[in-house]
């Protein structure tokens, strides 16, 4: 079972937190966002990744090269051939991360399809965005996709809140909370299981193509599209305000998303 992750685009919206970085390496605490997500598929037994770079995906690469000099010990001999000499093993070993460049200007339908190749013969795999959170549970959604039969499953969420609510009575407040959940309405939280055998004919040619337009509309119109509601945390990083919650949420170890 693989497990794709989109992480091309140019993060528009983010760049005031960040001018250097592609959205997916931003950090939270001191590791890339992409390895947070990863790390929720990987607790969950899935540990094998195809990454659809495109935006400066030289660096996405960079990080998984140097991944292990980074996170251990190392002995370098100077001055001679010799291989540098790593001390220990990282958490991650068993992890396998496929590096795939799907181009700068693709779009979401367009990665998925430049990608076949590497998922057409595990039967399914699984999809998300390279730029949020969410403490789903993968193994659950993984049985609610091979329940229903369908080619697809997009996990539905509910919008976190972007303003304080309060409740009124006359003039005085009887109720505030700071950004709550949204108690309508259920939005795309990534989080995709596809069929890997069927969805292709959805996805087309055209590599400028969008996931979320007519691939997705038409599967839904089918009758191929099922939705798992998630109402745990699922927060995305859009913007520089949403980069310093998620850090400061990890500063203070109270990340709900850290399932690991």
């Amino acid at each position: 079972m693989k497990a794709v992750i989109l992480c091309g685009g140019q993060g528009t919206r983010i760049r005031d937190a960040n001018e250097t970085l592609p959205k997916p390496l931003l950090p939270i605490g001191a590791n890339p966002i992409v390895w947070h997500i990863m790390k929720g598929y990987a607790v969950h037994g899935v540990k094998d990744f195809v990454l659809c770079l495109g935006y400066k995906g030289w660096l996405i690469k960079e990080y998984f090269l140097n991944y292990r000099a980074k996170t251990t010990d190392v002995t370098v001999s100077l001055g001679t051939h010799n291989d540098p000499v790593f001390h220990e093993n990282h958490r991650e070993e068993d992890w396998n991360v496929t590096l795939a460049e799907t181009g700068e200007d693709t779009g979401t339908g367009g990665r998925v399809a430049a990608i076949r190749r590497y998922v057409e013969g595990d039967g399914t795999f699984m999809l998300t965005y390279g730029d949020g959170v969410c403490d789903i549970d993968i193994r659950k959604l993984l049985a609610f996709h091979k329940e229903h039969g369908k080619i697809a499953t997009v996990t539905a969420v509910r919008p976190p809140g972007r303003f304080g609510e309060m409740r009124l009575d006359g003039g005085r407040v009887t109720e505030f909370n700071e950004k709550p959940q949204a108690t309508e309405g259920l939005i795309n939280g990534g989080f995709f299981v596809f069929d890997s055998k069927r969805v292709w004919d959805y996805l087309g040619g055209d590599r400028h193509a969008l996931l979320e337009r007519e691939p997705l509309q038409h599967l839904a119109r089918d009758g191929q599209l099922v939705g798992y509601t998630h109402t745990g945390f699922w927060q995305p990083m859009d913007t520089a305000r949403e980069y310093s919650m998620l850090n400061d949420l990890w500063s203070k170890g109270r990340a709900p998303w850290k399932t690991w």
